[in-house]
């Protein structure tokens, strides 16, 4: 479920600036306020939902639908948008408009990148031990010698490739 209808259902519920569920007759109902939702719930692939966008009228929204009934040509067009907003919540160019969410995610990819990148360095100065002396370029330089020394694998190994002679590899 995506972020706009999350939040849509969480208004829903709690209405805005609201923190939790208030009975009819509280102030949170009160006039002034925006209009209750229904089980509203419009999406690209269903945008016909079977109860309209706004269910109790004022005074103002129920004389528009009055005249509604009559001829559409005597309506002006912001009449016409009016009415397309208590039945609709958003238009198909408002409903497939792009979101800017991917910037969050993003910022929150990179945020975590950066973090696990600082824990790993921290981890490598202060956490994890100094390398072993066998891991230095002198010390497997002495492990070679002390291999070709001892003429280990002379047939296929290391020996095999060594001239004892020119003190040298093969060529």
């Amino acid at each position: 479920m995506s972020f706009r209808a999350t939040w849509s259902l969480v208004l829903k519920k709690a209405g805005p600036g609201m923190r939790g569920m208030h009975s009819p007759g509280s102030a949170a109902n009160s006039e002034g306020k925006m209009p209750p939702y229904t089980n509203y719930h419009a999406q690209r692939s269903y945008p016909m939902p079977d109860e309209p966008f706004c269910t109790e009228l004022n005074a103002e929204q129920r004389a528009l639908k009055e005249k509604e009934k009559g001829s559409w040509t005597q309506l002006s067009h912001a009449e016409k948008v009016a009415l397309y907003r208590l039945q609709f919540h958003e238009t198909f160019a408002e409903m497939n408009r792009r979101s800017n969410e991917w910037k969050t995610v993003m910022g929150c990819v990179f945020f975590f990148f950066g973090f696990t990148a600082l824990l790993i360095w921290w981890q490598r100065v202060y956490v994890f031990p100094k390398k072993p002396i066998t891991l230095t370029d002198e010390w497997k330089a002495q492990q070679l010698q002390r291999i070709l020394d001892m003429k280990g694998n002379p047939v296929q190994g290391l020996a095999s490739r060594w001239d004892y002679e020119k003190k040298e590899w093969k060529k």
